[in-house]
């Protein structure tokens, strides 16, 4: 396919979000599998059209003057892509394929509209009722980290140490123009690229197979090293899902102690059990079921709760969630936050510690859940986070932000991650 049928695909993939409501997975997949002829190559390259137009859906509609599909994927085109007008209608020349020309007041409004003339909020790409929550964590710094949250992620891995060191990794990924990350310990990073360009598809690689690593963001690897698991402890990942931050503690502590893996929904924590396999993983215990964890509680040096959230540091990987975000959604994910807390606090031994992790940067869900979680008589104390930081990454120029110089935010500004918050708390 040219150019102009991948945009007339990422049109109707738009077309379809917006119609039907739609997670922007879904509509890609049923895109790609009606039509059978567009190669890996123009599934990637729609692919990356609706991401970048959903990554800055308001930015690009201010400045065309028109939220429609097509003005969206053109906006992509001339923003992102590097065509001006007149280089996109050249392209589209002798392609009937190609969509229809746009207006000639959306084009207008794109040359003559000046982005800082925009409300803040539609420079920042974030809901409007969201700003005095990015302004309350961020404060004068807020609109930075909204347009980090717009931008494209870079594929980042975990170099499982129990099979492969990183510098392995990323020697068997070199094609891939794989690196090493710039603070988490293990990691390894390969460049989101621009344009059409597609991210390698990793799992298919051998070294995938041979368990050297594992897809895993750098800030998930970071806070899965900032809560100090040591070998020979007892640890449960109370939230585990699919298992990630689960098996790198297991590999920090090199497989000596034990991690017990939990989730209430038990159709996430499935995917746990090839992964444990493939890793070489043996001192991970798996509970089904929270009955099996009575007879441990108060006995567990650390205990990590990923809480349920709304997902705000994701927003790179998932900006559809990003516009069906509502007040609603948030008070639900905080009665949620509030319950994996208090019963994962019955865990945690006296002296031992809880970590709370959410992938989010609203302080509602962070460090407002924390100062409630104190108050309310649970018997522990906040422990500095900044200190388990300095340890292992003080020597680095790379600081997270911090609002109240113990809890810790990570975002793609301050650290080149998702975001993500890490709040220790100490059982007296």
């Amino acid at each position: 396919m040219r150019l102009g049928g991948r945009l007339s695909g990422a049109i109707e993939v738009l077309n379809d979000i917006e119609t039907r409501r739609r997670p922007v997975a879904d509509a890609l997949k049923d895109w790609g599998l009606s039509r059978r002829f567009a190669g890996s190559g123009d599934r990637a390259a729609v692919g990356n059209i609706v991401y970048d137009a959903l990554r800055m859906k308001l930015s690009h509609a201010w400045l065309m003057d028109s939220a429609s599909p097509a003005a969206l994927a053109h906006a992509v085109m001339f923003r992102q892509w590097g065509f001006t007008p007149e280089a996109l209608t050249a392209e589209f020349e002798g392609d009937k394929f190609a969509p229809e020309a746009l207006d000639a007041v959306s084009v207008s409004a794109f040359q003559s509209r000046k982005l800082e003339d925009a409300e803040a909020y539609i420079q920042g790409d974030i809901p409007e009722w969201v700003v005095p929550l990015f302004e309350e964590n961020f404060g004068a710094g807020w609109l930075k980290e909204a347009q980090a949250l717009a931008a494209r992620p870079s594929l980042d891995l975990r170099a499982n140490t129990l099979r492969a060191d990183r510098d392995k990794v990323v020697r068997s990924l070199e094609e891939a123009h794989a690196r090493a990350t710039v603070i988490a310990r293990n990691g390894v990073r390969i460049p989101s690229g621009e344009g059409p360009s597609r991210l390698p598809n990793v799992t298919a690689e051998l070294s995938f197979a041979k368990g050297w690593f594992e897809v895993q963001d750098e800030g998930s690897q970071i806070v899965a090293d900032l809560v100090m698991a040591q070998e020979g402890e007892q640890i449960l990942d109370y939230c585990a899902g699919g298992g990630g931050k689960t098996l790198a503690l297991a590999a920090t502590m090199h497989n000596k102690g034990q991690v017990h893996a939990y989730d209430s929904d038990r159709k996430r924590l499935a995917p746990i059990i090839e992964r444990l396999r493939r890793a070489g993983t043996r001192n991970v215990q798996v509970q089904e079921h929270e009955k099996s964890l009575i007879p441990l509680k108060g006995k567990f040096d650390r205990v990590l709760v990923d809480a349920p959230c709304t997902g705000t540091g994701t927003w790179r990987r998932r900006p559809d969630t990003k516009w069906r975000l509502t007040q609603k959604n948030l008070d639900e994910r905080i009665g949620q936050q509030r319950e994996a807390l208090e019963k994962a606090a019955a865990y945690v031994r006296p002296g031992g510690y809880l970590c709370y992790v959410t992938c989010s940067v609203l302080p509602e869900e962070n460090q407002g859940q924390i100062a409630a979680f104190l108050q309310s008589g649970h018997g522990f104390e906040a422990v500095s986070a900044l200190e388990n930081w300095n340890t292992l990454f003080g020597h680095l120029p790379v600081k997270p932000h911090t609002s109240d110089g113990q809890t810790l935010t990570l975002s793609p500004a301050a650290t080149d991650t998702d975001g993500f918050y890490f709040a220790m708390l100490r059982r007296q």
